[in-house]
Order: C-alpha cells, then structure tokens, then sequence
C-alpha cells in the first residue's frame, strides 16, 4: 500500500525500529552518507547495505553486502539506488518478507510500486526520510528525537 498522508508516513515511521540503507555511500557528502547519520541520530537502529564496501564500518556499523545477508529481520528498507533496479529490489523485499520499502527523491518505477503495493509492502515514494521526519515532528505527528 502506497502510503501518501502525512498520517500515514509518521505512522510508518513510528513503527518502525530497523532501516536498511540500501547503496549507503562512505563519502560523507553523498546524501546517502548523510540520510544515514540523521537516521542514526533520530534513534533508529541503522543497517548500512552495499556490496563495495562489505565488511567495513560506517559509523560504527558494520557494512554487509545485501539485504539477504543481512542478520535478524529489518522493518524498512530505505533505497539510495537508480530506479532501473528497483523491480529487482522490490522483488528482495517481498521474498525476504520486509513489510516496508522507502525509495528516495527521484527514485520511482511505476511496475515495481504496483509490485510491492499488491504484495502488501508498505510503500513511500520519490520522498526523504530526512526531509519528512523534521517536518512531521513539526506538525506534531512524531515525537522529536532525543
């Protein structure tokens, strides 16, 4: 289900604990790198997902490879990737069972939303969690982070 409301975002980001950050960049520049700091600092516990950097540390997490590497189960998967690979990813997500995807801004495939949607995948869009958590704690609907 494609969740659009800002209801429906903060309620996603409530409930979720466990983000995979999918393509998450060493370079502290790269917006990934950056998503992937706020996400630690809001009080997430942060996954950081890519295949070049396997086995080093980012922020003090150990970096692994792909989502099926991953140990223990993940709520979120947050994906800095392009969107040619999204149907791909999609279909990790469903197989791996992860109840919810986040593509970042610029990052659509209409078949691979469609996908996810009809598999019960909670789904937000072309959106950054960077952006959306400030400012749904500005409008009340999440708590700030400690």
């Amino acid at each position: 289900m494609r969740l659009e409301s800002d209801q429906g975002i903060a309620t996603l980001l409530n409930s979720v604990q466990r983000i995979a950050v999918l393509g998450v960049s060493a370079n502290i520049d790269r917006p990934s790198h950056r998503v992937f700091r706020f996400l630690l600092t809001a009080g997430y516990d942060v996954i950081p997902v890519n295949p070049l950097l396997t086995g080093q540390e980012l922020l003090g997490r150990q970096v692994f490879e792909s989502l099926a590497q991953l140990p223990g189960t993940v709520d979120m998967v947050d994906v800095f990737r392009d969107s040619r690979f999204l149907p791909a990813i999609t279909t990790e997500v469903i197989s791996l069972q992860i109840p919810a995807l986040w593509t970042q801004l610029g990052v659509t495939h209409a078949d691979a939303e469609t996908t996810a949607s009809e598999a019960g995948v909670r789904l937000v869009v072309d959106r950054c969690p960077a952006i959306e958590i400030p400012r749904l704690q500005q409008l009340g609907l999440m708590q700030p982070s400690t």
